[in-house]
């Protein structure tokens, strides 16, 4: 396999200053990170159901919206992958001398932009248009989430800014798109098998609809 590109001279000494000051942190405290680094996207997902769950008692159109989130997050790390290939950046971990909280990934497993920002800043982002609750609770969780990637050694900090703007970018276009849908269409789909994904039983009742 060809040697990929080499970031560190773009923010090497910043990534060297995070990773040392992991290395001299409370164990607890690498431990959380660590914790939050491998499984913090659970929470997005959770996010997204809540989202979802809620939105059901809104509208067809804003659970229409919500449905779409999942969907939104996959284009963008089809997107980032792409990205990934393009750029072939070396791992920090493997270009420069240091110790680091999680093991380095192989090589080819290429750094620039960070998937777990890119999914992180896309979920939040959809979600923002879903819940400004969740929304903002997703945002926050996505900037600890990128921090972390950074804590645990696996990024250098570019790779995880580039991402929080490539998720941010893609989930605010798909979402323009999804808010030109009209209340109407939405409507109409719950006259098919997915009325239960659109509609909660008590809206259903209040304003139903023809099933025809």
């Amino acid at each position: 396999m060809m040697p990929g590109f080499d970031g560190s001279s773009i923010d090497g000494s910043a990534y060297t200053y995070v990773v040392d000051l992991a290395q001299d942190s409370p164990s607890w405290l690498d431990s959380l990170v660590s914790a939050w680094s491998t499984y913090g996207l659970g929470l997005f997902a959770v996010l997204m159901l809540l989202g979802w769950w809620q939105a059901r008692r809104v509208s067809a159109r804003a659970a229409l919206i919500a449905l779409a989130v999942p969907l939104i997050v996959v284009v963008a790390y089809a997107v980032n992958s792409v990205f990934k290939t393009l750029v072939r950046e070396d791992r920090p971990c493997q270009s420069l001398q240091v110790r680091t909280l999680e093991a380095c990934p192989a090589p080819g497993d290429w750094s620039f932009p960070s998937n777990h920002a890119v999914i992180a800043a896309a979920a939040a982002v959809a979600l923002l248009h879903v819940s400004r609750r969740l929304g903002t609770v997703a945002v926050v969780a996505a900037c600890a989430l990128a921090a972390s990637r950074v804590w645990v050694g696996v990024h250098y900090p570019h790779d995880v800014m580039a991402g929080v703007l490539v998720g941010t970018l893609i989930a605010m276009l798909l979402t323009a798109g999804l808010h030109r849908i009209p209340e109407t269409s939405a409507h109409r789909l719950t006259r098919s098998r997915l009325r239960p994904l659109l509609i909660a039983p008590q809206l259903a009742e209040a304003t139903p609809y023809e099933t025809k």
